[in-house]
Formats: C-alpha cells, structure tokens, sequence
C-alpha cells in the first residue's frame, strides 16, 4: 500500500474506518489475492488529500471488478466536499471503462443517492451503532431487561469463564465455533486462513473473546478496533448452550473493557434484512439502527436478488455437505464472492 495513504486516514478522522487501514488491506491480500487502489486528486506536490479505495477483483468465475471493499461492511469515500467526489466519481467512470470492469461496487454509510452519477442500487442491510458516552451502568439499562440483563446474570450465575486474545489457541476455539454456526445457518465457512491472516496483520487491533462453561467455548466474538471505534465483525456460538447467555455476556464485556480503554463507539457492523434474530439482538442492546446502501455503477450491474427457492435449496444442498468438504468448497469460491 502506498505510504502516503494512513496520512490521508490522519486527514479525514471521522470518515475513516477499520477497513481503510493498511493491515485490513493486507489480510484481504495474503487471503485472496485481492490488489488495493485508490482513485485520488494528488496536489502538485504528489501528496494526497482525498481517496476512494477499492480492491480490484478479478476473477475466472465472475470476471474483473472494483469493489469498495470485499468483506467489509462499509467504506466511505474520503472527501472534504461534494465536488471531490463528484470529481473522483467521474475519474471512476473512465477507469472502470479503460480496465474493463463489469462493475463498481461503493459501500457507504454515508452516501446520498448516487443515481445522478449513474449507479443503480444493488443491496440494503441493516446498520447498527452504540453510543459508548454514556456511564457503563446506564448503558447496561438499557440492555432488554429479559433478553440481554437477565441472560447476563444467567451467564455469571453458571459460572461462565471469559478468555481474550490473539493466541493461536483462542482462534481455534473461535473458528470450531463458527463452523457450527455457519452450517446451522446452511452457509459457507469463511476459510481458516482468512482468520489466521486477519489475527496476523491487525496484532493488537484484533481481540477474540470465548466464554466457556467447565471449558467447553459456549460463544466467542471476533472484534477490531480503530482509534475509537470498536467494530464488531464476527460472531458465533454453540446453540445447545445459548441458554447459558455466553454471547450476552461477552458482548457487556467488550463494552466495559471499551469504556475503560476511552472508546466512545461500538460498530455493531450490518445483518441481512432477512436475519430478523440478528437485528433484534442488536436492537436490544440499546444500539441505534440505520441502513447501509451499496451503490453499483453502471445501474444496469445492479444487483437482483435470487429467487427465495433457489437460496432455500442451494442452503439444503451445502447444509448436507460434511464439515470438511464445506471448509474445501468455501476455500475454492470466497474469493470469487468478494
């Protein structure tokens, strides 16, 4: 990555995310290949002031495309103004023309509408954010009293043990548990390697926490933090032993563990429209709820979704797969998916 860039992360603070950053990138990289890129306006001494970075993506089974950026929730295009972007957009056309792309893909939070610069709405999903401000007891408060406090007390009272860290031992717990989880949801692992490069390149940004009864991991969450933010990305559990409340309980963990390090924001991440468990949970954390819109340009690269019974049978179809043809067949198709 250009050494100018964490500079141009330096200039636009509030924008800037965990997905901008250099060792982001470099997982992305070491995993599938995927070659970085910013579409900047240099000033005439070559410094940057402004990017949107994409990852260029090409590939036998779904050909050559900018993505902004593969298995990132969001990334904002970093502009001082809307001319920037206007001006950025319109160089992004021409690129996109030259190198032969079948389309663009800008995952904002931020955005206003881009169809004036020609892209068509692709996906929506929902968003969700706490404000960490708040003193740690209110914050619990607001937690649902029945769903989130009372399992938290449920987690202590069994005697719940929480473990945190990078350490090779940890991220095995991790990945068990979310193959259990994404085959019980008839969806692709995320290759291990994926994992194992993400814990390498972030060093300390990245913190796995399991919660374990009389050993056995019971949930475990993946989160990464930048500046201030701490980002949720992964999550996962044993579903026989959700009753115990581990997945609540590591949740009001990494939110007192983030108050006492001076962050002021947890990025609950996106969840599919569709994963109505998913957003409650997060609703009844106390979080606020938005929504993500990704953006394709040419509009006519929009995005449609899959008829419901070819999603439902495809999900049957994998879901019948042993666990260690899952792990293979996934390894072979992510980095087509990004």
């Amino acid at each position: 990555m250009d050494a100018r860039w964490p500079r141009v992360l330096s200039q636009h603070p509030t924008a800037a995310s965990v997905f901008h950053c250099p060792e982001w990138l470099e997982a992305l990289h070491r995993t599938y290949g995927y070659e970085p890129v910013v579409l900047t306006s240099p000033t005439s001494d070559g410094a940057l002031r402004d990017g949107i970075l994409f990852c260029r993506v090409q590939t036998w089974l779904t050909g050559r495309r900018l993505v902004s950026l593969p298995f990132s929730d969001h990334c904002e295009p970093l502009v001082a103004s809307p001319d920037e972007l206007s001006c950025l957009l319109s160089a992004l056309e021409r690129d996109a023309g030259d190198n032969g792309c079948r389309y663009v893909e800008m995952r904002s939070l931020a955005l206003p509408s881009l169809v004036e610069y020609g892209f068509g709405e692709s996906q929506s999903f929902a968003f969700h954010k706490l404000d960490l401000s708040p003193a740690a007891a209110e914050l619990f408060r607001a937690f649902h009293k029945d769903c989130v406090q009372r399992k938290i007390h449920r987690a202590e009272r069994e005697g719940l043990t929480c473990e945190e860290g990078r350490s090779p031992e940890l991220l095995r717990r991790f990945y068990s548990l979310q193959l259990l989880t994404r085959r019980r949801q008839q969806l692709p692992p995320q290759p291990f390697a994926w994992f194992r490069n993400l814990a390498a390149c972030m060093g300390e940004k990245l913190r796995i926490r399991v919660a374990s009864k009389d050993g056995k991991p019971v949930a475990s969450i993946l989160t990464l933090q930048h500046c201030r933010t701490l980002v949720y990305k992964y999550g996962c559990s044993d579903k026989a032993l959700s009753n115990l409340g581990g997945m609540q309980l590591l949740f009001w963990k990494a939110i007192q563990d983030a108050k006492s390090e001076g962050l002021t924001e947890f990025d609950l991440g996106r969840s599919d429209w569709e994963n109505a468990g998913l957003i409650r949970f997060k609703d009844r954390l106390g979080a606020t709820r938005s929504t993500i819109t990704y953006w394709r340009y040419p509009a006519s690269a929009a995005a449609h979704p899959k008829p419901a019974w070819q999603t439902r049978a495809a999900k049957r179809i994998f879901s019948c797969l042993p666990i260690a043809c899952q792990s293979a067949v996934a390894t072979a198709l992510y980095r087509h998916a990004g």
